[in-house]
């Protein structure tokens, strides 16, 4: 745990994220893999579907089209996936690479193994860890974060007044 006595919630999110995928992502460098946990729901999508537009691939992986542009383009770098012209000129489709290909059988040993330590994790929690990630993000679908950053600011300031 962090060393601050009142850690808030986005010390805690990046704390929690650096021990999850910082213990993946070396599971993969201890195993020869060059590959990243970003790049898995980019795979998951393109092994389930083939080929596919960054676009298609975002709906596909619950990721925003951003992320997912950005993430295809780590992995062009890395061989592990090519762009090919797609329907219309500004199209492209995304291909996994034969480099790719060869590693499926690793990485779905890997994501088994990443799921069981999930549900081992989960085991040991007051709530299960998934689960109570899976309600925040449904409270936040709700209702974002930045509405709810603002309702609070209306809050104090309304409190201050009141104060006055």
């Amino acid at each position: 745990m962090l060393d601050r006595p009142n850690p808030t919630l986005g010390t805690l999110l990046r704390d929690l994220i650096e021990k999850l995928d910082g213990a993946v992502e070396r599971s993969y460098v201890d195993s020869g893999l060059d590959y990243r946990p970003r790049y898995t729901p980019v795979m998951r999508a393109l092994l389930e579907s083939g080929p596919a537009s960054i676009r298609s691939i975002s709906r596909a992986a619950g990721i925003t089209h951003s992320a997912a542009s950005q993430t295809v383009a780590q992995m062009v770098e890395k061989g592990l996936v090519q762009l090919e012209p797609g329907g219309d000129a500004r199209e492209r489709i995304v291909v996994l690479t034969p480099a790719a290909k060869a590693m499926i059988p690793k990485l779905k040993r890997h994501w088994s193994a990443t799921n069981e330590a999930a549900r081992m994790l989960d085991s040991e929690l007051s709530v299960p860890l998934s689960d109570v990630l899976k309600e925040a993000i449904d409270a936040l679908d709700r209702a974002s974060f930045t509405q709810r950053i603002d309702a609070a600011a209306k809050g104090a300031r309304s409190k201050r007044r009141k104060k006055t």
